[in-house]
């Protein structure tokens, strides 16, 4: 493939990062994804043999080493990796910022915004016991959350514990909440609706920290209200 030609060493790292799906792997790797499967799940829709030609042109560039886990092939940023969270960081606050929010024309996945909230979990506030939170999202297939003080874990299929929360209605509602676009109450008159009793209803919200750059506010508004939690918790999208 022709190079752009160029001595500039922003056009030299464009070369080697600028490539469709790129830096999302990199983000899923700053998340804590170390295995294949793990990273694909935040970006579903790259394909396997996409992925593998990703990773490897990140492993000859010497952003990420391959090494054996006792599960298999993990990858894991070196330092030159990790210092590409600048970089992710910027381009996360860009698009959050300068970049139109209409979830209703937007084509969405359900299973990255799911992945996200399960990194995301305020461990400290949920209850002792371990429950699922169930959610039918319209046109996506039913998924669950698992949620106990030592673990969150995306599920297909209820592992086996209490559900008292039903999450339902459109994605857009969802992620228009998740991202900061318009509170909860907002996104409920969108048709968001959260099932349960009174006091699950309420705790809800607080079991979550919503996405990294839901305190980045539109252009033209000063809305931001806290710095990013950190770059290991940036979202998936």
């Amino acid at each position: 493939m022709t190079g752009y030609g160029q001595f500039c060493s922003m056009a030299r790292a464009h070369e080697v990062l600028g490539g469709r799906w790129t830096l999302l792997i990199v983000r899923e790797m700053l998340c804590g994804s170390r295995r294949f499967n793990v990273i694909r799940r935040g970006i579903p829709r790259v394909s396997r043999t996409v992925l593998s030609e990703r990773l490897q042109a990140l492993i000859l560039i010497g952003a990420i080493a391959r090494t054996d886990g006792p599960y298999g092939h993990e990858y894991e940023l070196t330092e030159a990796g990790q210092e590409l969270a600048m970089l992710v960081s910027a381009f996360g606050t860009w698009g959050q910022r300068w970049l139109a929010r209409k979830p209703t024309k937007e084509d969405l996945d359900l299973e990255p915004l799911l992945v996200d909230m399960q990194r995301r979990v305020r461990f400290t506030a949920l209850p002792k016991d371990p429950f699922v939170v169930r959610f039918e999202i319209r046109g996506h297939p039913r998924r669950f959350i698992l949620l106990r003080k030592t673990e969150a874990s995306v599920c297909h299929q209820n592992p086996g514990f209490p559900e008292p929360v039903c999450v339902r209605g459109p994605l857009a509602a969802l992620v228009a909440w998740w991202r900061g676009d318009m509170s909860l109450l907002e996104a409920q008159r969108m048709g968001l609706a959260i099932d349960g009793s009174k006091e699950f209803i309420r705790a809800f919200p607080k079991w979550f920290d919503l996405y990294s750059f839901a305190h980045i506010g539109p252009a033209g508004q000063n809305t931001a209200k806290s710095p990013a939690r950190k770059l290991t918790a940036i979202g998936a999208s």
